[in-house]
């Protein structure tokens, strides 16, 4: 009956397997994962430095803590690594070029940050600076890990600051800490952006299905 010819037709499927090629079925995880990692990192650090930026604006005292203050950008700003590019242009860069682009800034505002640490006169302030640093720490690491799994070199690391000339009064001296935390709001900004737009291109889990053949 039907009963009895399934039964066979399963017996035969039974004995015949080891000759069928084998489904493998691997996860790779990397790329994806450490995208969004790197994501939720840089918004992390988005909302820390407002907390941050606000007291240390108010440290610096007036006009610098005023809403409306929007100085000029000075020739000593130059030195910290600006992320004012052409929106249209920096998203025509390759992925590449704009991991790479992240990497080195963060790693020269990282620098500057620990400098500007050493030089704050209160507690509390040096507290925050310090969590903030190892957060920023943790960035410029994951986008090196999403650079590694993605298959790109790592750039080199920018000098550090500690070379660089002393403000000559301390105007100037509040000016460059000024524009420090306002580059690194806009970096954070467009950073936050970058890679929300490329864990959409490259999803969290790629599930890759091999074929090995045996007995041909």
């Amino acid at each position: 009956g039907d009963s009895w010819g399934i039964f066979t037709f399963l017996c035969a499927a039974l004995c015949n397997l080891p000759a069928l090629p084998a489904l493998n079925c691997t996860e790779e995880l990397g790329a994806g994962q450490s995208i969004q990692q790197t994501y939720d990192l840089t918004r992390y650090l988005e909302h820390q430095l407002r907390t941050l930026a606000g007291t240390y604006l108010n440290y610096l005292g007036p006009p610098f803590n005023e809403p409306d203050f929007n100085p000029p950008r000075l020739a000593r700003a130059e030195r910290v690594p600006s992320a004012t590019v052409d929106l249209d242009l920096w998203r025509g860069l390759t992925d590449n070029a704009r991991l790479a682009a992240n990497y080195r800034a963060y790693s020269r505002l990282l620098c500057y940050l620990r400098v500007l640490d050493g030089q704050v006169g209160t507690a509390e302030l040096r507290h925050r600076l310090a969590h903030f640093c190892a957060s920023l720490q943790g960035l410029v690491l994951s986008i090196g890990g999403v650079m590694s799994s993605l298959g790109y070199p790592l750039p080199a690391g920018p000098p550090a600051p500690s070379g660089a000339p002393p403000a000559s009064n301390d105007f100037l001296k509040k000016m460059d800490d000024f524009w420090l935390l306002k580059e690194l709001q806009t970096w954070l900004w467009r950073s936050a952006k970058d890679f929300n737009r490329l864990k959409k291109k490259v999803p969290p889990a790629v599930v890759t299905l091999r074929l090995e053949a045996r007995g041909f």
